[in-house]
């Protein structure tokens, strides 16, 4: 099993979405030792944006190979100014391509990057849930499901932390809580 595990924090040690992610992917490991992992930082080796210069280049031709050949992928993802991160954006730009995740008909766009495992660890500063004051404000959840959907991905998974700069007490609670479900995420 191929998985590709990519991180756009630029919190280094200190991210949750980096902590999350990785106990995603040792979880996984446990039960599949020979999973075969490619790791790729956005933040530490960030992608060019879109560009005509850069659309088609061997390297996006890469990242695009890289997503397709994985069978799940882990998403470290954090929600900075109500949204993601500009390196992760850019990731994005490199896997969502016509004719290779995605195709029209006469009926409207249709996915084909389907069947794959999504996993996203999302760590958000304040408390964006449904029903709060700020729920209209997360922009990070909500544009991955509808890009996944997009491709064909209609059931990623999310492990989420949030209310992390609400203090310490908080932030402990609630990345201890999320590396407990990615501890529980079911595997097959």
């Amino acid at each position: 099993m191929r998985l590709l595990h990519l991180d756009s924090s630029i919190q280094g040690e200190n991210s949750a979405s980096r902590a999350i992610g990785a106990a995603i992917v040792e979880r996984l490991r446990s039960v599949h030792p020979d999973l075969d992992v490619t790791y790729r930082d956005l933040a530490a080796e960030p992608l060019s944006h879109l560009a005509s210069e850069t659309h088609g280049t061997p390297e996006a031709r890469g990242i695009l190979h890289e997503f397709k050949a994985a069978d799940v992928v882990v998403i470290g993802a954090p929600l900075y100014n109500f949204t993601l991160p500009s390196q992760l954006k850019a990731w994005i730009d490199r896997i969502i391509v016509v004719g290779e995740t995605f195709g029209y008909t006469e009926s409207g766009p249709f996915g084909l990057a389907g069947g794959k495992r999504v996993i996203v660890a999302l760590a958000r500063g304040g408390v964006y849930a449904a029903g709060t004051p700020f729920e209209s404000f997360e922009h990070g959840e909500t544009l991955l499901r509808n890009q996944l959907a997009f491709i064909g991905v209609t059931e990623p998974e999310f492990i989420i932390a949030e209310g992390l700069a609400l203090g310490d007490e908080t932030r402990q609670s609630s990345i201890g809580a999320a590396l407990d479900r990615a501890g529980d995420l079911a595997v097959a």
